[in-house]
């Protein structure tokens, strides 16, 4: 498994080494449903917030605008997209290089709980995309919710657009998870958490939380 980790930590060095430096300002235009989701992620005052896959840390700066009072955290498995995130947060965020699918975080972090966990536009990224989500569910505190963006099934849009920004994503190493709703279910089932699910943008994205009792 750390050989698995390893071979994709370096395939995202790869990608990013120089997609870093014009990531944010690119990415503005396709992937939609980020600023939904850390609208609707209201953490309690003193809430721990960690992002998985924090690339360049453009989500955590705007959960810290919006939500002042929370703890915030990141993970990434690029030590290039980390070096983004720190110029960018500074000492405001805590932030460690892990492999989503199995981290951990007291280690990393000095937490080993969050009252929120977010995903976005990362599931997409990771291979064993699955894992990933239960490692994630099992980092939430009691009450605490996972918060899930990315692309969607895309079945209300034209057949011509889903095949061209498939085979645009393939060259970043991209794969929509059309079962991703299912998959969060399933874990819910599991723990007897709750899911709320929704699709955006005509079906272009999809958001979704899981929330611990």
């Amino acid at each position: 498994m750390a050989g698995l980790a390893n071979s994709h930590g370096e395939l995202m060095n790869a990608v990013y080494r120089r997609q870093r430096w014009i990531y944010d300002a690119s990415r503005k235009y396709f992937l939609f449903g980020r600023d939904h989701l850390i609208a609707h992620l209201d953490p309690p005052e003193g809430g721990r917030v960690l992002e998985i896959g924090c690339g360049t840390g453009r989500n955590l700066a705007l959960i810290g605008r919006r939500y002042p009072g929370a703890r915030r955290f990141g993970l990434d498995i690029s030590s290039e997209m980390l070096r983004s995130a720190r110029k960018k947060l500074g000492e405001s965020a805590r932030l460690g290089e892990g492999d989503a699918c199995g981290f951990d975080a007291g280690a990393l972090f000095g937490e080993p709980v969050f009252e929120r966990v977010v995903f976005s536009y990362a599931l997409s990224m990771i291979p064993d995309w699955r894992r990933a989500l239960e490692e994630a569910a099992g980092k939430l505190a009691p009450g605490g919710a996972l918060h899930v963006v990315d692309f969607g099934r895309q079945e209300r849009l034209p057949g011509w657009f889903r095949t061209g920004l498939a085979a645009w994503l393939g060259k970043f190493h991209v794969t929509p998870r059309s079962d991703l709703e299912a998959a969060l279910g399933e874990i819910a089932a599991k723990s007897g958490a709750e899911v709320r699910w929704e699709p955006l943008h005509g079906s272009y994205a999809q958001y979704g939380v899981l929330r611990r009792r």
